[in-house]
């Protein structure tokens, strides 16, 4: 679980956006890109402003796509051969958290790190580390329920009805899957499926361990920090706002205490003047008069 934001530290923000799910995009992909650059992954961009970021074996790739033909900001796929059909893939919309998709390429970049295997691990029910209820188990254990939305689909909904994990069974087109929110996973907040504040994808072989440190996060209590001006960054009507306040200014340390009782100290009063008898003797005294 993500620890409450440190206020000794600057945030990024002047409110608290409650639940976190429904915060939307910062307007800024560095974040997540960091993972995966700091591996030395190669970064282009298009003539329109996209950016492609390629794993040194071409078997993963990471498009982010501001400009791109539909909402779907965020495109990850991976490859077993680096020119064949995609093995899994995922896709977050241009209203996804900054946050959410950070934490799914930071579980990225760990995966490839461990090797190809870790990377194009499929889901195996039953098989603890592959199973597929991992990734449910974060949003359950914090206080999400079972829902049938509708027929073939299970889901865990979050307890305000605001954001939902479905699961799709029965079989999928896989092309389908990796270019339409028809994947086998889709997260989404807001008032409805239909029409989201924003949504994830993932198809059916994407990996327990990376759509799980996705989960985790969005069922993570603490909130996420956001500029209550730029409304683009949270769901307006629905999220909840808490003022960031000011940090407190740090406890005083014991040399603090003595430099400021030094201060408080009143000067000491100059030395009195005391005349001392000098050691000359008198002069003589006049003699009576005649």
């Amino acid at each position: 679980m993500t620890a409450q934001p440190d206020p000794q530290h600057e945030i990024d923000g002047d409110v608290y956006v409650a639940p976190r799910y429904l915060a939307s995009t910062t307007g800024f992909g560095d974040p997540a890109l960091a993972p995966l650059r700091d591996l030395g992954w190669s970064v282009e961009h298009d003539d329109l402003g996209n950016g492609y970021i390629n794993a040194p074996d071409r078997r993963v790739r990471v498009g982010y796509l501001p400009e791109g033909e539909d909402d779907g900001l965020w495109r990850i796929n991976a490859y077993r051969d680096p020119f064949g059909p995609a093995i899994w893939g995922a896709c977050f919309n241009d209203g996804t958290p900054t946050e959410f998709v950070t934490a799914f390429t930071t579980a990225l970049a760990t995966a490839y790190e461990q090797g190809l295997g870790a990377c194009l691990a499929r889901p195996v029910a039953g098989v603890d580390e592959h199973d597929p209820f991992r990734t449910v188990k974060p949003l359950l254990d914090h206080g999400w329920m079972f829902d049938r939305p509708r027929q073939g689909v299970f889901a865990v909904q979050a307890p305000d009805r605001h954001a939902a994990l479905e699961y799709t069974a029965g079989p999928l087109a896989p092309d389908a899957e990796l270019t339409t929110r028809d994947a086998r996973w889709h997260l989404w907040a807001g008032e409805s499926i239909d029409r989201p504040a924003w949504y994830a994808t993932f198809s059916t072989d994407t990996p327990v361990a990376v759509l799980t440190a996705v989960t985790e996060c969005v069922a993570d209590p603490a909130p996420l920090p956001r500029w209550r001006k730029e409304t683009f960054s949270y769901v307006e009507e629905l999220a909840r706002l808490t003022p960031i306040l000011p940090p407190a200014p740090p406890a005083p340390t014991p040399l603090d205490v003595r430099r400021t009782l030094a201060a408080r100290r009143p000067a000491a009063l100059p030395a009195a003047s005391i005349p001392r008898w000098s050691t000359t003797s008198r002069p003589a005294l006049p003699g009576p008069r005649r």
